[in-house]
C-alpha cells in the first residue's frame, strides 16, 4: 500500500502527550482533539501537504534512538505538537508550550 492510500493511525499513548493535551484550555483542547480527528481520516501523503498542519521535520533536535526523524505539526492555532511516524502510525510525544520549545530553543 502507497502513502496516498495509507490511512494515518493515532497513537495518544505517551505520557507527556497525554498531560499536556488534558492541562490544555478547554476551547484548545478541543481544538487539538478536532484535529487528531482529521488526522484519523487522512492518507500520509494529504498529512505531508495539509497547509493547516503544516508538518514539519524539526532539524534542531536529535531524534531518540530508533527514530529517524522528529515533526511538529500545528494541533490548535497556536500550539504545536511534536511526533514521529511509526508505519502507519503517527506517535504524538507532546505539545510544548510555545513555539521555540517546540524546536528545543530555549
Amino acid at each position: 500500500m502507497s502513502d496516498a492510500d495509507t490511512t494515518v493511525r493515532l497513537d495518544l499513548n505517551n505520557p507527556v502527550f497525554q498531560r499536556d493535551l488534558f492541562d490544555l484550555q478547554k476551547t484548545e483542547r478541543h481544538a487539538a482533539l478536532d484535529t487528531l480527528a482529521k488526522l484519523r481520516r487522512l492518507a500520509w501523503q494529504q498529512v505531508y501537504r495539509d497547509k493547516g498542519l503544516h508538518w514539519e521535520k524539526i532539524v534542531s533536535v536529535k531524534p531518540p534512538l530508533g527514530v529517524a526523524a522528529l515533526y511538529s505539526l500545528r494541533i490548535t492555532q497556536s500550539r504545536r505538537a511534536v511526533a514521529y511516524r511509526d508505519g502507519e502510525f503517527i506517535r504524538l510525544l507532546s505539545i510544548p508550550p510555545d513555539h521555540d520549545t517546540t524546536y528545543d530553543k530555549k
